[in-house]
C-alpha cells in the first residue's frame, strides 16, 4: 500500500500509522527490550513506503521513549525508564529497592584536589580548600543508569576514598561513618545534553545519546552544605520525577 493510500485509509499520515502498529507490538508483548526491529527496507517493502517514511515513524517512537535508533545498532526496543524521584531526600539505591531493582555502586576513582572556585562555592568553603573527587558508576540490575563526580572537603572528612569503598559506594552508607545519620537535598539543577565518548562507554549507550546532567548539593538537616555531585544519567533508562514535598 502506498503512504497516500495508508494516510488516506486512516486518516492521517503513513508514518504514523507504522509507528502505531509497532507501537501496539510492541505493547503485545512481541518485541522484548533489547530486541531489534525489523530494518527500514523491510518495514518499506512491507507497508509499500519510502524507506524516509519508516525512519520518521522510527523517530516518532524514539520520541515517545520505545526505541532507540543507532548507527550500527538498528532499532532497539527500550526498557520502560526507570523513574526518579528528586525530593527533600534523594537516594538512588533506596528507589530502587522500592521498585525491586538491585542496586549497587562502583568506585571509579578517588583523589584529593585543590577544589575549583564553583564546587567550593556550592560547599560553602574557600576557593582552593583541599576536596575529595571520587567518581562512581550506578547501576540497577547489572545495567549501567548513571555516573557521577562527587566533591566532599578532605578536612571533613578525612579518609573518605576508604570510607566510600568500604560502604560499598555507597553515599549513605559513607555519612554514617562519620556521624551523619540524616542529610537532606539542597538544591538540583537539570539540564540535557549529547554524551561524550567516554560517558557513552561507562553507560553503554550509543555514541551522542541523549544524557541527563544534574548537578546536586547535598546538606546536613541545619542546611550546611556536604557534598557536591555532578551526575550523567543514561536518557533512555532514566526520568527524573520532580516531587517538592516527597520525604
Amino acid at each position: 500500500m502506498t503512504d497516500a493510500a495508508l494516510a488516506e485509509r486512516d486518516g492521517g499520515t503513513a508514518w504514523r500509522r507504522i509507528a502505531d502498529e509497532l507501537a501496539e507490538a510492541i505493547a503485545r508483548g512481541e518485541y522484548h527490550p533489547g530486541d531489534t526491529l525489523p530494518a527500514s527496507v523491510a518495514l518499506a517493502e512491507r507497508y509499500g513506503v519510502h524507506r524516509h517514511t519508516v525512519r520518521q515513524a522510527f523517530r516518532h517512537l524514539a520520541d515517545q521513549g520505545l526505541v532507540t535508533v543507532a548507527r550500527g545498532r538498528g532499532t532497539q526496543v527500550t526498557a520502560p525508564r526507570v523513574p526518579y524521584p528528586i525530593g527533600r531526600r534523594v537516594s538512588m539505591r533506596a528507589n530502587f529497592g522500592k521498585l525491586g531493582i538491585v542496586g549497587t555502586s562502583r568506585v571509579l576513582s578517588a583523589a584529593m584536589e585543590e577544589g575549583a572556585a564553583e564546587a567550593c562555592v556550592a560547599l560553602g568553603l574557600k576557593t582552593g580548600t583541599p576536596l575529595w573527587r571520587v567518581e562512581g558508576l550506578s547501576l540497577g540490575d547489572g545495567v549501567p543508569m548513571g555516573t557521577g563526580v562527587h566533591w566532599l572537603s578532605v578536612e571533613r572528612f578525612p579518609d573518605f576514598d576508604r570510607a566510600f569503598r568500604e560502604a560499598g559506594a555507597s553515599m549513605t552508607a559513607a555519612f554514617r561513618a562519620y556521624g551523619i545519620e540524616d542529610y537532606v537535598r539542597l538544591s538540583t539543577r537539570l539540564t540535557a545534553r549529547l554524551a561524550d565518548e567516554r560517558e557513552a562507554e561507562l553507560l553503554q549507550i550509543a555514541p551522542e545519546a541523549a544524557v541527563m546532567v544534574s548537578t546536586a548539593v547535598d546538606a546536613l538537616p541545619d542546611l550546611t552544605p556536604i557534598h557536591l555531585v555532578s551526575s550523567v544519567f543514561a536518557g533512555e533508562r532514566m526520568e527524573m520525577v520532580i516531587e517538592p514535598f516527597r520525604d
